[in-house]
């Protein structure tokens, strides 16, 4: 958590404190809980509720098309690259598995930064688990990494400024 104040300026630190401290006094989860997204370069903090999440930072579902996740499956079966391409083309056709190749090697060259659909269905298991089990309820930054950057985004747990550094092993 020092690494995340050290990109935040005075006023963006006590944003986020408040936030964290109103996010104690909600009793349930639901969508309107808020994330925050701080763009570094800018030392831009976006805070926005969860559920606009995907619409201001659509995860990467290229790799969960129907065709590669038919293919990875026949792989795992034991059946050849050979062999399952020639059954997926079989079962969707081969244009299709062509084109649900081109938009996975397409997303992969723009980089996603890691923001893939499985890590934004984490980030909300994570999140609501967090919210419904016992204790202070922490406030999820996501630090955006740097545009043209291998990097990927990071998340970080903002944890209320009463709780001791001891106790965040969420």
């Amino acid at each position: 958590m020092a690494e995340l104040l050290r990109w935040l300026t005075p006023h963006q630190q006590q944003l986020l404190a408040d936030l964290s401290d109103r996010q104690q006094l909600l009793a349930r989860w639901d969508g309107d809980r808020p994330i925050a997204l701080l763009e570094r370069c800018w030392l831009r903090l976006q805070i926005l509720p969860i559920s606009r999440l995907s619409a201001v930072l659509p995860p990467d579902n290229s790799g969960e098309a129907p065709e590669l996740i038919r293919f990875r499956n026949l792989i795992r079966a034991g059946f050849s690259s050979a062999e399952a391409e020639e059954q997926c083309w079989d079962e969707f056709g081969k244009v299709a598995c062509s084109e649900a190749l081109q938009r996975f090697w397409a997303a992969q060259d723009q980089g996603c930064h890691g923001w893939t659909l499985q890590a934004y269905l984490d980030l909300l298991s994570r999140y609501r688990s967090s919210i419904e089990s016992e204790g202070p309820n922490p406030l999820p930054v996501l630090v955006l990494a740097r545009a043209g950057s291998p990097e990927h985004h990071r998340l970080i747990w903002h944890w209320p400024a009463s709780l001791s550094v001891g106790h965040t092993c969420r």
